[in-house]
């Protein structure tokens, strides 16, 4: 007799089309794959039978190349209970035709990120925060928005030949700040104020794989940000160090004291941006020093299917031993089905510590 979690791992999720569920759809997926980044732009593909006896014909042919049922531009959504895994709308179809078996067909869905992704400019921002120009582009798009993070005004900031998501990812980072599409409302929040929930998984049970390496090759005990102070006529220089990451260590050892400790300092400078400011110096030092740091441990695993998971979420971990047990924040997931071992989810999620000796 099957238990429940058999049960949970052998699950079909629910197809919508234009809002209304398609049953046959559900019936002939024959593989899935959702993929959420920290990024944005989740994407999905998904792989349906092809051949059978249609409703308008009573001989045997190919089901959707009609493009009644399946079209560019539709609404595709997944579900699994309440829960929606994506939604987005179709942007590619595929034709598969293998030998000995039925043809399929595969739909490429994407969500509204898209419109950003296809829109190319360039044009210049005064006297603007990189909040304000989340706004801008959403405005732009008919969006609205969902935003919380701080970060400095610029006296101009320019896009140049990149298009609305590109230019919009490159502000977020500067902030240290993440990025996603909530059905047609653009979110962008710093990952303090991103608030997923978080979901336990256990070694052995929800949680079937994992993998997880601590490496201090990514590490830096110090990052500097320099520039010049139009206004000032002065130089300017911001060093952040450990204490912008302590707030995320949950009593854990940092792989930056770990550096310290074990090699000796290793400290960065960023070369590639020029602040105009103190706040902007600050924001550069600080984002680069978090992004060094948060990618001590990363760890990839296979659970059960968890509909919960999702980037911006935090994993509490448990049965890893005194190094890898606790909470992981979330950085990409995805949402996998085929039709021999049904639904699961796989995760990469990041700390920047491990446990504590003892």
């Amino acid at each position: 007799m099957a238990n429940s979690s058999d049960a949970i791992y052998s699950a079909r999720p629910s197809i919508g089309i234009e809002s209304k569920r398609q049953a046959a759809l559900e019936q002939g997926l024959q593989r899935m794959e959702i993929v959420e980044t920290i990024e944005g732009l989740y994407r999905c593909e998904a792989e349906f039978i092809n051949w059978g006896t249609g409703a308008s014909t009573n001989s045997p042919d190919f089901l959707y190349f009609d493009r009644a049922l399946l079209d560019y531009g539709k609404s595709f959504t997944v579900k699994l209970d309440d829960t929606i895994l994506f939604d987005g709308r179709i942007m590619a179809l595929e034709g598969n035709f293998p030998g000995g078996a039925p043809p399929l067909i595969t739909i490429l869905a994407e969500d509204r990120f898209q419109d950003l992704r296809m829109t190319r400019r360039t044009r210049s921002f005064e006297d603007v925060s990189d909040a304000d120009i989340v706004r801008q582009i959403a405005s732009d798009h008919g969006f609205t928005n969902d935003i919380s993070a701080d970060g400095p005004t610029y006296k101009m900031l320019a896009q140049v030949n990149q298009s609305d998501l590109a230019f919009m990812r490159e502000r977020a980072r500067s902030i240290d700040a993440e990025l996603w599409m909530d059905g047609t409302k653009i979110a962008m929040k710093s990952r303090a104020n991103r608030h997923n929930g978080t979901t336990q998984l256990r070694l052995g049970a929800d949680l079937q794989t994992f993998v997880a390496t601590a490496d201090l090759a990514t590490q830096r005990t110090s990052v500097t940000a320099s520039g010049w102070d139009v206004a000032g006529k002065s130089a300017l220089q911001h060093e952040a160090d450990e204490s912008v990451i302590s707030g995320e260590l949950n009593g854990d050892e940092s792989g930056v004291s770990i550096l310290h400790d074990a090699i000796g300092d290793r400290k960065e400078t960023v070369a590639h941006a020029v602040p105009l400011n103190s706040n902007e110096a600050q924001a550069v030092a600080e984002s680069s020093f978090k992004k060094y740091a948060r990618r001590f441990v990363v760890g990839r695993g296979t659970a059960t299917i968890q509909a919960k998971v999702s980037v911006g979420g935090l994993l509490d971990l448990q049965s890893l031993g005194p190094l890898f047990n606790g909470k992981y924040y979330v950085v990409e997931a995805r949402h996998v089905f085929d039709s021999k071992k049904g639904l699961r989810t796989d995760f990469t999620a990041e700390r920047p510590g491990i446990g504590q000796n003892q």
